[in-house]
C-alpha cells in the first residue's frame, strides 16, 4: 500500500512575560539603546541576565553600551529560511558590543560572504518602527555608531508576544494510512496486537507488548466517555465559545480512548460513562482526516456501567 504525507503547519503566538531585567532591557531598545547587566564580577552581559552565576541574587544593575561592536566569529547562510532576520544571503555572527563583556548573536547584512571577517566593526541597524522586542535590532550592518544618549529610564515593557511557525511534511505508516483511508469512507479502522489483542485507534506500536499490530479492525462510530475536561479559558484561534468539552471516548470495539469534542450537551451535564455518537462532516467535505468526524454527541444510549472502562482511563 502506498503511504499518504501530506504539508502540515504548526503555529502559535508565543506570549511571555518579561520582568523587571528583560522588561527594561526591551524597552531600551525600543528606545534603540542597549542596555547590559553587571553582575557581581564586573562584567556587562548582553543580554542582560536575570540572575547572577556566581552569587544567585537578581540583577539590577543595568548599563548602557554602544551598539557598535566587533564580529567574534560568524557563519554566512547562502539561503535564507522562513522566519530568519533577512530575506538574503547573511551572516550569523556572534558580536561583543564596545562596552560588554559577552557576545550577542544576530544577523549581519554584508552584502557578501567575502565582505564578512572576524574582528570586523559592526553597528545596529534599527526597525524604522521599535516596538520594545527583539526585532527591534532589524540585524547589524558594517560601521561604527555612538549611543542614543537617552539618559531617562524608560517605562518597562511586560509582555512580548512573538509568533512561531514549523512547516513540514509528514508521511505516515502503511498502518497509519489505512486508518485515513478508512475515515474517507466513513470507517474507523484500528489495528490488533498479535500477542495482547488489544485494538488501537489510531493505529500504532503497542505499547504494552512493544510490537507493531497486524489484523485490521473496524471499530463503531459510538462509544463512552472516560474522562473529560471543560475548557474555561479563550485564547487566540479558539473555534468554540467556553465553555465546552474536549473527552477521551473509547470507542466500542477498541482498546485505547480518542480525544474529540462533545458537543450537543450542555458542559455541566458530560460525565464519565456518557454515551456518544460520532457526527461526521458533510460526505462531500471528507478526505483522508480525522477531522471529517466534527465532533461527538449523546447517543441517547444508558450510561455504561463504570467497570466497561475502569481498564482504559
Amino acid at each position: 500500500m502506498d503511504t499518504l504525507s501530506a504539508p502540515l503547519t504548526i503555529a502559535f503566538d508565543y506570549t511571555r512575560s518579561l520582568g523587571p531585567v528583560l522588561g527594561r532591557f526591551m524597552a531600551g531598545l525600543r528606545d534603540r539603546r542597549v542596555l547590559g547587566g553587571r553582575t557581581a564580577d564586573g562584567r556587562v552581559h548582553v543580554p542582560p541576565l536575570e540572575y547572577d552565576p556566581g552569587t544567585h541574587e537578581p540583577v539590577t544593575e543595568l548599563v548602557e553600551v554602544s551598539p557598535a561592536g566587533t564580529v567574534i566569529s560568524w557563519t554566512w547562510i547562502d539561503r535564507p529560511l522562513e522566519g530568519q532576520p533577512l530575506d538574503r544571503p547573511f551572516g550569523w555572527a556572534l558580536i561583543r558590543l564596545d562596552g560588554a563583556d559577552t557576545p550577542l548573536l544576530h544577523a549581519v547584512d554584508a552584502g557578501a560572504a567575502g565582505a564578512m571577517s572576524t574582528g570586523m566593526r559592526v553597528r545596529i541597524r534599527w526597525a524604522p518602527t521599535p516596538s520594545g522586542h527583539i526585532r527591534d535590532i532589524e540585524c547589524f550592518e558594517p560601521g561604527t555608531g555612538e549611543p542614543a544618549g537617552a539618559t531617562t529610564e524608560p517605562e518597562p515593557v511586560t509582555i512580548m508576544t512573538t509568533p512561531i511557525r514549523l512547516h513540514y511534511r509528514h508521511s505516515t505508516s502503511v498502518e497509519e494510512s489505512g486508518y485515513l483511508r478508512g475515515l474517507a469512507e466513513g470507517r474507523i479502522v484500528g489495528r490488533r496486537c498479535p500477542d495482547c489483542r488489544k485494538v488501537y485507534v489510531p493505529p500504532r506500536v503497542c505499547p504494552a507488548c512493544g510490537v507493531a499490530t497486524d489484523e485490521a479492525v473496524e471499530v463503531a462510530d459510538r462509544g463512552t466517555v472516560t474522562t473529560f475536561c471543560v475548557v474555561n479559558v479563550p485564547f487566540a484561534g479558539q473555534r468554540l465559545t467556553p465553555p465546552y468539552v474536549v473527552a477521551q471516548v473509547l470507542l466500542d470495539g477498541a482498546d485505547i480512548p480518542i480525544p474529540h469534542l462533545i458537543l450537543g450537551v450542555p458542559a455541566a451535564d458530560v460525565r464519565m460513562g456518557l454515551r456518544v455518537a460520532a457526527v461526521w462532516r458533510d460526505r462531500a467535505d471528507w478526505s483522508t482526516t480525522p477531522e471529517n468526524i466534527d465532533h461527538f454527541e449523546p447517543a441517547g444510549e444508558p450510561d455504561a456501567p463504570y467497570e466497561t472502562f475502569a481498564e482504559h482511563l
